[in-house]
């Protein structure tokens, strides 16, 4: 797994995805700003109290919590965006690590729409209905982090990896073979939402996630022999 991101690291400069690395920094950035600019009104535009001090002190506390509710939702959001161009990130990949892959198969644009859509909802859907949790587990240091991890980890790892293997492999087959590998995954995902809360890092994290994942889900399929021959088109994993 290490080895699978030090390579996404160094081949960021790459020419093939260095468009890829500025739309996901634009995308990344604005989508932050904008995450921030809506928790922030959501938060400040309400007067809970009618006293000007607790209102300030209520205010302050406000934008803490906008910084770490941006940080929450930004990993599922900003999947969105790199859902667009993971294929050109994974083709970057294979060409310069595993050349003389057969043709892999196509998404249509539909499919990468309803799958990256399906994702973002959820996840946010998970990540607000464990907000009580998060804040119960506040008064256990670290504990809300590690739900954190464990969770979006495993949304993370399941995501990336249906959209980079579903390339190369059916939908039943792909989902078998994550089934197998859930732990090892699980390791990818809880490492990608990392890098996505880590400042300007997160920026880059759903590229490198992609390019990391690439090499992950290449390896796996190699292992059970499954990158013989194209597959033809079929639907997304549930």
């Amino acid at each position: 797994m290490i080895d699978a991101f030090v390579k996404a690291f160094a081949q960021l400069p790459d020419k093939r995805i260095r468009g890829v690395v500025i739309v996901s920094l634009l995308s990344a950035l604005a989508i932050y700003v904008a995450l921030a600019g809506v928790l922030w009104w959501a938060l400040t535009d309400t007067v809970l109290v009618s006293l000007p001090w607790v209102e300030a002190l209520l205010d302050v506390l406000g934008g803490v919590a906008v910084f770490v509710l941006s940080l929450l939702f930004f990993p599922a959001v900003v999947t969105m965006i790199i859902g667009f161009f993971l294929e050109q990130v994974a083709d970057a990949v294979e060409a310069r690590h595993y050349p003389g892959l057969p043709p892999n198969r196509e998404q249509p644009v539909w499919e990468i729409i309803g799958s990256t859509a399906k994702f973002a909802a959820v996840a946010i859907g998970l990540n607000i209905l464990a907000l009580p949790l998060y804040l119960l587990l506040l008064f256990i240091p670290g504990s809300s982090l590690v739900l954190f991890y464990a969770l979006n980890g495993y949304l993370l790892s399941r995501e990336y990896f249906e959209a980079v293997a579903l390339r190369r492999a059916d939908a039943a087959t792909v989902k078998s073979l994550r089934r197998q590998h859930t732990a090892r995954l699980w390791l990818v995902g809880a490492a990608i939402t990392f890098l996505a809360t880590v400042p300007f890092v997160n920026m880059l994290a759903p590229v490198v996630g992609t390019a990391a994942m690439t090499h992950v889900a290449t390896g796996l399929m190699r292992r059970h022999k499954l990158l013989d021959k194209p597959v033809p088109t079929a639907e997304p994993a549930q």
